[in-house]
Protein backbone atom coordinates (compact mmCIF):
# COMPACT_ATOMS: atom_id res chain seq x y z
CA UNK A 1 0.00 0.00 0.00
CA UNK A 2 3.32 2.51 0.43
CA UNK A 3 4.19 1.38 -2.53
CA UNK A 4 0.54 2.85 -4.19
CA UNK A 5 0.64 6.20 -2.29
CA UNK A 6 3.90 7.00 -3.26
CA UNK A 7 3.57 6.20 -6.65
CA UNK A 8 0.15 7.86 -6.63
CA UNK A 9 2.00 10.96 -5.17
CA UNK A 10 4.78 10.99 -7.61
CA UNK A 11 2.96 10.71 -10.47
CA UNK A 12 0.70 13.44 -9.29
CA UNK A 13 3.92 15.63 -8.31
CA UNK A 14 5.19 14.46 -12.29
CA UNK A 15 1.62 15.54 -13.93
CA UNK A 16 2.09 19.46 -11.86
CA UNK A 17 5.43 19.81 -12.99
CA UNK A 18 4.67 19.07 -16.52
CA UNK A 19 1.75 21.44 -16.92
CA UNK A 20 2.20 24.51 -18.65
CA UNK A 21 2.07 28.00 -17.16
CA UNK A 22 -0.61 29.71 -19.32
CA UNK A 23 -0.21 33.76 -19.61
CA UNK A 24 -3.86 35.90 -19.73
CA UNK A 25 -3.01 38.73 -22.00
CA UNK A 26 -4.58 41.74 -20.47
CA UNK A 27 -7.58 42.53 -22.19
CA UNK A 28 -7.77 46.26 -23.90
CA UNK A 29 -10.80 47.92 -24.28
CA UNK A 30 -11.56 50.51 -26.28
CA UNK A 31 -13.16 53.74 -25.66
CA UNK A 32 -15.60 54.78 -27.77
CA UNK A 33 -15.68 58.46 -26.95
CA UNK A 34 -11.95 59.02 -28.18
CA UNK A 35 -11.96 61.45 -30.71
CA UNK A 36 -9.29 61.31 -33.57
CA UNK A 37 -8.15 65.21 -34.13
CA UNK A 38 -7.18 66.71 -37.43
CA UNK A 39 -5.39 69.41 -37.08
CA UNK A 40 -6.56 72.53 -39.72
CA UNK A 41 -4.10 75.38 -40.43
CA UNK A 42 -6.50 78.44 -39.72
CA UNK A 43 -4.21 80.99 -39.00
CA UNK A 44 -1.72 80.77 -42.33
CA UNK A 45 -2.21 83.16 -45.16
CA UNK A 46 -4.99 81.95 -47.68
CA UNK A 47 -4.31 82.55 -51.08
CA UNK A 48 -7.17 83.10 -54.17
CA UNK A 49 -6.73 83.60 -58.06
CA UNK A 50 -9.39 84.80 -60.33
CA UNK A 51 -10.00 85.29 -63.44
CA UNK A 52 -12.79 87.25 -65.78
CA UNK A 53 -13.60 87.71 -68.66
CA UNK A 54 -16.30 90.67 -69.87
CA UNK A 55 -16.10 90.50 -73.82
CA UNK A 56 -12.77 91.34 -74.77
CA UNK A 57 -11.43 92.62 -71.61
CA UNK A 58 -9.96 90.35 -68.88
CA UNK A 59 -9.43 91.12 -65.53
CA UNK A 60 -6.50 88.91 -63.20
CA UNK A 61 -6.58 88.98 -59.61
CA UNK A 62 -4.21 87.64 -56.90
CA UNK A 63 -5.74 87.70 -53.43
CA UNK A 64 -3.62 86.86 -50.47
CA UNK A 65 -6.13 86.89 -46.50
CA UNK A 66 -4.25 86.85 -43.62
CA UNK A 67 -6.72 86.76 -40.89
CA UNK A 68 -8.86 89.35 -42.11
CA UNK A 69 -5.79 91.56 -44.14
CA UNK A 70 -6.12 91.41 -47.55
CA UNK A 71 -2.87 92.31 -49.95
CA UNK A 72 -2.82 91.21 -53.70
CA UNK A 73 -2.25 92.42 -57.28
CA UNK A 74 -4.78 93.19 -59.57
CA UNK A 75 -4.77 93.60 -63.38
CA UNK A 76 -7.40 94.97 -66.12
CA UNK A 77 -6.57 94.11 -69.63
CA UNK A 78 -8.51 96.03 -71.91
CA UNK A 79 -8.66 95.64 -75.25
CA UNK A 80 -9.46 99.02 -76.84
CA UNK A 81 -8.97 101.23 -73.57
CA UNK A 82 -6.06 101.76 -71.04
CA UNK A 83 -5.25 98.97 -69.25
CA UNK A 84 -3.88 99.53 -65.16
CA UNK A 85 -1.91 96.95 -63.12
CA UNK A 86 -1.22 97.77 -59.63
CA UNK A 87 -1.54 96.24 -55.75
CA UNK A 88 -4.66 95.95 -53.37
CA UNK A 89 -4.50 96.11 -49.92
CA UNK A 90 -7.57 96.40 -47.44
CA UNK A 91 -9.20 94.26 -45.54
CA UNK A 92 -12.58 92.04 -45.21
CA UNK A 93 -15.48 92.56 -43.64
CA UNK A 94 -17.96 89.47 -43.96
CA UNK A 95 -18.09 88.35 -47.33
CA UNK A 96 -16.91 92.39 -48.62
CA UNK A 97 -13.17 92.78 -49.62
CA UNK A 98 -12.65 96.66 -49.14
CA UNK A 99 -9.90 97.27 -50.84
CA UNK A 100 -7.62 100.31 -52.59
CA UNK A 101 -6.52 99.79 -55.71
CA UNK A 102 -3.13 101.35 -56.24
CA UNK A 103 -2.25 101.19 -60.12
CA UNK A 104 -0.61 102.72 -63.13
CA UNK A 105 -2.56 103.42 -66.31
CA UNK A 106 -1.12 105.84 -68.78
CA UNK A 107 1.97 106.37 -67.05
CA UNK A 108 0.16 108.04 -64.53
CA UNK A 109 -0.16 106.27 -60.79
CA UNK A 110 -3.44 106.62 -59.48
CA UNK A 111 -5.62 105.40 -55.74
CA UNK A 112 -8.94 104.39 -55.83
CA UNK A 113 -11.38 102.25 -53.36
CA UNK A 114 -12.26 98.69 -55.14
CA UNK A 115 -15.06 96.46 -53.23
CA UNK A 116 -15.43 92.82 -54.07
CA UNK A 117 -18.04 90.11 -52.30
CA UNK A 118 -16.63 87.06 -51.97
CA UNK A 119 -19.03 83.92 -52.55
CA UNK A 120 -18.23 80.48 -53.47
CA UNK A 121 -15.53 80.33 -56.04
CA UNK A 122 -16.55 84.31 -56.99
CA UNK A 123 -15.37 87.81 -56.59
CA UNK A 124 -18.13 90.31 -57.68
CA UNK A 125 -16.82 94.02 -58.04
CA UNK A 126 -19.17 96.58 -56.50
CA UNK A 127 -20.49 99.56 -58.86
CA UNK A 128 -20.95 102.69 -57.38
CA UNK A 129 -20.26 106.17 -57.25
CA UNK A 130 -17.47 107.85 -56.48
CA UNK A 131 -15.77 110.90 -55.62
CA UNK A 132 -12.28 112.19 -55.40
CA UNK A 133 -10.85 112.59 -51.72
CA UNK A 134 -7.08 113.44 -50.85
CA UNK A 135 -6.07 112.57 -54.40
CA UNK A 136 -7.82 108.83 -54.43
CA UNK A 137 -11.22 107.98 -55.90
CA UNK A 138 -13.46 106.68 -53.18
CA UNK A 139 -17.28 105.63 -53.03
CA UNK A 140 -19.41 108.44 -52.25
CA UNK A 141 -21.67 106.51 -50.66
CA UNK A 142 -20.68 102.82 -49.49
CA UNK A 143 -24.42 101.89 -48.88
CA UNK A 144 -25.50 102.55 -52.65
CA UNK A 145 -22.72 100.29 -53.66
CA UNK A 146 -24.15 97.40 -56.16
CA UNK A 147 -22.69 93.63 -56.88
CA UNK A 148 -25.41 91.84 -59.34
CA UNK A 149 -23.94 93.76 -62.11
CA UNK A 150 -20.13 93.94 -60.96
CA UNK A 151 -17.65 92.16 -62.95
CA UNK A 152 -17.82 88.90 -61.98
CA UNK A 153 -14.39 86.53 -61.67
CA UNK A 154 -14.13 82.58 -61.32
CA UNK A 155 -11.92 81.28 -59.65
CA UNK A 156 -8.47 80.35 -61.88
CA UNK A 157 -5.42 78.21 -61.43
CA UNK A 158 -2.75 80.62 -59.61
CA UNK A 159 0.28 79.43 -61.99
CA UNK A 160 -1.57 80.82 -64.96
CA UNK A 161 -2.98 84.57 -63.44
CA UNK A 162 0.73 84.78 -61.53
CA UNK A 163 2.16 85.02 -65.29
CA UNK A 164 -0.60 87.45 -66.64
CA UNK A 165 0.28 89.70 -63.41
CA UNK A 166 3.65 90.02 -64.48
Amino acid sequence: MKKLIMLSSLGIFLMNCNKKTETVAPKVETDSTAVVETVVDTLGPKSFCYLGVIGKDSVFASIDDNLGTISGKLVYKNNEKDSSKGDVTGFKSGDTLKLTYEFQSEGTKSKRDIFFIQKDNTLIEGIGDHKEENGQSKYANEKKITYKDGPKMETADCAMITKALK
